[in-house]
């Protein structure tokens, strides 16, 4: 773990300590919760917005007097996305007595599922992990609790077709993708989908560290000339895509990109908004300030004599950790209602996770998707909006939608076949 992580995760724990320290000893009932960041690793431009969201959620909680007479602590630890410090980290958090935790990286994701059902621990990984987590029966204790690679790589699909005139007969796909195993994940709904809707689909790997891929895009102009592009980068790769694709000439508004190629900070790397007009990016959050609890964590900041966060500003990595914990705070409080009002257990909140819905997260003022999480079903409906960089700003270009469930269902079903044969 870093110097600069460690610190921060020191600082976390004194203010939890101080918090604590402000309220009667009997009423000092605290309830725990993990959570995995990138602060110094590849994807840190992520990471380093996402977990403030995260944790300023958790404090606004904290600020109204917890969840049912419970304060949150917040565990934090840096995984720099490598399965080793991320593992090591779990182990940590548990002993921490985490009734949930809020894992991140794909890898780290694939590493931890079987501890996290041994261990009776539920853990979530809203738009990365692996898709076949949404299946509850199979996976008790992995939450995805937002659109999965392949409930993204479905939403590209049929937002290509709705761009091409409602068909995608003869029509040529580029998929431009990460060449790792999370890249690949999509693979098998794209190639499904290629054949029941008629689509020729090339697939276009870029080798990490994924700022290299100027070969690729020419291929896909040039020599392929897709008739649409869904691209499926992140870390620094995002706005390297932008870029080449604008220098080749290809057409921004015949590209969609999955939901971790889509910040501010991705369209202001690659040369800012006028370069990238007319790109389109998927969201499983709503992007900018205009909710009612951006309002509240403004006003909770001004309370303490201070502005906002400067990472509010960044609103679609902010956004997602935000929604991310309350979405933990929703199953926490369902878990300890459901217990009388005792501390729940890891099991308790897995159970209170069943139960999460769109009703639940209202409060938030419509940043959250219209989900319902149930035993069944761990990534809630697979729902996205789509936004577009347009006039100097991310507009959004649909409402919530979900695309061909029946297909994903179809491939949840035949996985959990496998696995059972």
């Amino acid at each position: 773990m870093s110097k600069t992580a460690s610190r921060w995760a020191f600082t976390t724990l004194l203010a939890a300590g101080a918090a604590l320290a402000s309220v009667p000893a009997w009423a000092q009932k605290e309830i725990v919760v993990g959570v995995q960041c990138d602060r110094v690793g590849p994807t840190q431009t992520v990471s380093t917005i996402m977990c403030p969201g995260f944790h300023d959620y958790i404090a606004l909680v904290n600020s109204k007097g917890g969840i049912e007479g419970f304060k949150i602590r917040v565990v934090e630890i840096d995984n720099e996305y490598k399965v080793p410090p991320g593992v090591e980290g779990y182990e940590r958090q548990k002993k921490e007595g985490a009734v949930s935790i809020a894992l991140y990286g794909t890898p780290i994701v694939a590493a931890l599922t079987q501890r996290l059902s041994e261990d009776k621990i539920p853990g979530t990984s809203p738009g990365f992990g692996t898709a076949t987590g949404a299946d509850g029966k199979r996976y008790p204790y992995s939450f995805p609790i937002a659109a999965s690679y392949w409930s993204q790589g479905a939403m590209g699909v049929k937002f290509a077709k709705d761009k091409l005139g409602g068909s995608l007969k003869g029509k040529k796909i580029a998929y431009l993708f990460y060449d790792n195993p999370a890249g690949k994940e999509p693979l098998p709904i794209l190639e499904d989908l290629a054949k029941s809707e008629g689509f020729e689909l090339r697939t276009f790997a870029v080798p990490a560290p994924g700022v290299e891929m100027g070969a690729q895009v020419l291929d896909i102009a040039q020599r392929y000339r897709a008739d649409f592009v869904i691209a499926h980068l992140f870390g620094r790769a995002p706005s390297v895509s932008i870029k080449e694709l604008k220098r080749v000439g290809y057409p921004l508004s015949k590209v969609i990109s999955f939901v971790w190629g889509s910040a501010e900070a991705d369209i202001e790397a690659a040369g800012g908004f006028g370069v990238a007009e007319g790109y389109y990016t998927m969201q499983f959050a709503g992007v900018g300030t205009d909710y009612a609890v951006h309002k509240d964590i403004a006003a909770m900041y001004k309370a303490q004599g201070k502005g906002p966060p400067k990472e509010m500003a960044s609103t679609v990595y902010y956004n997602r950790g935000v929604v991310w914990a309350a979405m933990h705070v929703v199953a926490m409080r369902n878990a300890i209602k459901a217990k009388g009002g005792a501390a729940p257990t890891g099991e308790d909140v897995k159970k209170g996770f069943e139960q999460v819905s769109a009703k639940d997260l209202e409060a938030l003022g419509g940043v959250a998707p219209p989900l319902a999480i149930t035993p069944e079903d761990h990534e809630g409906g697979g729902w996205v909006q789509v936004f577009q960089a347009k006039g100097g700003k991310l507009v959004k270009a649909t409402e919530w939608t979900q695309a061909y469930r029946d297909v994903l269902k179809k491939h949840l079903e035949a996985e959990a076949k496998k696995a059972g044969g």
